[in-house]
């Protein structure tokens, strides 16, 4: 999922955390709207181009996780063990996606390609919504709609114009240092650290210790 590192082009995305965006994903997709979706794609000679964004393996396919899930629903991604959830799309060697913790627990990291569309660094979003206390990536699936269609799309049938795939953060997650990055304009990389304990005394903790040292002394 990587080129060479002296081919290697990283950038940072901004994680947009005040989204004003009404109402969107409000509209859901269920199997058969997907499946009718699929068809009338199929002959008006779109069927590569929707394959490689909703297709097996994608991260915005519905199928990913095995059954049909509407991707605009928040997903508890890292609740699940990725060897096994993939597991029959790694034995075929169909996915793109990875999620896993850092070493020592630190982080959640997400990695997925975007669909080959041409995508590049000013056509996904990676959004914290604070109300749903998820995180979405989306985009526009085809660059002559782009142009074209309402800013507003997301509300509609956005399944006819773009991508997206909601994911629900863990409860120790810390939202405020959410960090997302493209590699060669086509691998996303999400990394959201967890919240840092603070184990670090207040005063009123140090007083009493500091009186039940005294009466320790005096007995």
């Amino acid at each position: 999922m990587s080129g060479s590192s002296s081919n290697t082009r990283r950038q940072s995305i901004e994680v947009i955390r005040d989204d004003q965006t009404t109402k969107k994903w409000c509209v859901a997709l269920r199997e058969d709207v997907f499946k009718r979706f699929l068809l009338f794609c199929n002959n008006n000679n779109t069927k590569i181009k929707i394959n490689n964004v909703f297709g097996d393996g994608s991260l915005f396919s519905p199928f990913l996780f095995g059954k049909f899930f509407d991707p605009s629903d928040a997903f508890p991604l890292w609740e699940f063990d990725s060897d096994i959830l993939l597991s029959n799309l790694r034995s075929l060697g169909q996915t793109t996606v990875d999620w896993f913790r850092t070493p020592h627990d630190q982080d959640y990291v997400l990695k997925a390609e975007l669909p080959g569309i041409g995508v590049g660094k000013n056509s996904v979003q990676v959004v914290y919504n604070e109300k749903h206390k998820a995180v979405e990536v989306s985009g526009v699936w085809s660059q002559q709609q782009s142009i074209t269609i309402n800013k507003e799309w997301m509300s509609g049938n956005w399944w006819e114009y773009g991508y997206v795939r909601r994911l629900e953060l863990p409860d120790d997650a810390d939202s405020r240092k959410i960090e997302a990055y493209l590699t060669n304009d086509t691998l996303l990389e999400i990394k959201i650290p967890k919240k840092i304990l603070d184990f670090e005394p207040n005063n009123n903790t140090i007083a009493n210790d500091v009186m039940s040292t005294k009466k320790s002394d005096a007995v």
